[in-house]
């Protein structure tokens, strides 16, 4: 076995620089050679993301759209059900008139048959 060689801070400094240079031009070796594919991965990601963009402003569109149709149709119903409200209030103002003019002409004919009596 050989012996343990020590190595001292300075020889470690520049073992530990050169490891890292080695590692930058392996970095930058690997860009080069695959920047297109990289530049055209990127423009894929981007023409995606527009994409995926535009399909959430049209269902926001639509979502919009749906909202304002439902408050009109809610509309709608209310004043449709106020309008029955108010003609079912009328048949009922109507019917109790006549209730009461039925009732007022069976009293009327009630006093009218005691007179008729008592004469």
């Amino acid at each position: 076995m050989s012996a343990f060689k020590y190595q001292g801070f300075a020889e470690r400094k520049s073992a530990s620089d050169a490891a890292k240079k080695a590692s930058v031009e392996k970095l930058r070796r690997e860009a080069e050679e695959n920047g297109p594919a990289i530049a055209a991965a990127r423009a894929e990601r981007q023409a995606a993301q527009a994409e995926r963009d535009a399909q959430a402003k049209v269902r926001a569109a639509e979502k919009a759209a749906r909202i304002e149709r439902e408050k009109a149709e809610q509309l709608a119903r209310a004043e449709l059900e106020k309008a029955e409200s108010a003609r079912e209030a009328e048949e009922r103002i109507a019917r109790e008139a006549a209730d009461a003019a039925a009732q007022k002409a069976a009293r009327d004919a009630r006093y009218a048959a005691r007179k008729a009596r008592k004469k």
